[in-house]
């Protein structure tokens, strides 16, 4: 029983060596620029995970990402000049929000001409429903006299 406690735990901790994640430490000359590395680390995407950001995988070209950006940041490219530089190299996906413009400008109008297109399709839809139903409830001159007579031997039988 002892032997197949030890197996148990040695499998167990061999599996959480694998589990723990490598923590990345860079220093910072100021705390100004650590704000910014924290920052600019959510905004750019990892070209290999596609859903998460730098600072959240742990996809190797995340981790070199991450070392570039610490590296610019330390001698001293502005924020524009990093996104300029990481867009140019890994292209707009990199980024979560991409500027407006050029490539990306159906990017970010399609989601307004589809909410006008949905109100129009919703629109037409009511009023062609709404024309159906009237004309379905206007009845014609005969079909009232019939409904007159129903209407008259029903007074009659009661």
């Amino acid at each position: 029983m002892t032997v197949l406690r030890h197996l148990l735990l040695s499998v167990f901790l061999l599996l959480a060596s694998h589990a723990q994640a490598l923590i990345e430490t860079y220093d910072f000359s100021s705390p100004e620029l650590e704000a910014r590395y924290q920052q600019l680390s959510e905004e750019l995407r990892c070209p290999k995970c596609q859903n998460q950001n730098i600072a959240d995988s742990n996809a190797p070209i995340a981790q070199d990402l991450r070392k570039l950006l610490h590296q610019q940041l330390e001698a001293g490219a502005s924020d524009a000049e990093i996104l300029d530089f990481m867009v140019a190299r890994y292209g707009e996906f990199v980024r979560y929000r991409p500027s407006f413009g050029g490539t990306t400008l159906w990017l970010w109008l399609a989601p307004v001409l589809l909410l006008i297109a949905a109100i129009g399709v919703v629109a037409a839809a009511l009023r062609s429903r709404s024309a159906a139903n009237r004309e379905s409830t206007a009845l014609s001159a005969e079909e009232q006299a019939r409904l007159q007579r129903l209407l008259d031997k029903t007074e009659q039988d009661t």
